[in-house]
């Protein structure tokens, strides 16, 4: 019998507490899941690819399930080369609804034996976005605060990066 092997795409810039909910709960339904981590080159992001394989790593090691890779090109193109029939979405607020909508029927479109899961956020992470907690971690230096947004060992991580990025802002 092969492996169910499902994929969970994102940019991970960086892993919210809301992503590794996600993951957890997928690691439960299939026997490996991808975490693909897309590379845009039309965004500024907080970290390198690479940096975000490491920091979605470090806080999934202990799902031997996970693996973490990088992809450049369409998700259903990256599912494929996964040998994988299954694409797992996190659904926030309901706002995310029509945009997941309009992504499954192009994927379908694009990929007619791939299918969607969509999961639901947990409460906790409902409101919970990368963009939402880089504003936070600028406008506030209280790591208790982020930590309700991020895995704790990745506090680190944000807190050097936005170190560089003001020294860098300095005259």
């Amino acid at each position: 019998m092969s492996q169910r092997i499902a994929v969970y795409t994102g940019s991970f810039d960086p892993v919210t507490l809301g992503h590794l909910h996600i993951i957890h709960r997928a690691s439960q339904l299939f026997d490996v899941l991808v975490v693909g981590i897309g590379i845009n080159k039309d965004k500024q992001p907080l970290f390198t690819p690479q940096e975000r394989v490491d920091l979605v790593e470090q806080v999934t090691a202990d799902l031997p399930s996970v693996r973490v890779q990088t992809f450049d090109d369409l998700a259903v193109d990256f599912v494929r080369r996964c040998d994988a029939k299954v694409m797992v979405r996190g659904i926030r607020p309901m706002t995310d609804v029509a945009g997941e909508f309009t992504m499954l029927m192009a994927n379908r479109q694009l990929d007619h034996s791939i299918e969607t899961v969509f999961l639901m956020a947990d409460d906790r992470f409902a409101h919970v976005s990368s963009s939402l907690l880089k504003q936070i971690a600028q406008m506030s230096d209280d790591d208790e605060r982020l930590a309700r947004f991020v895995p704790r060992e990745i506090i680190p991580a944000i807190r050097k990066r936005q170190a560089e990025r003001n020294a860098t802002k300095q005259p």
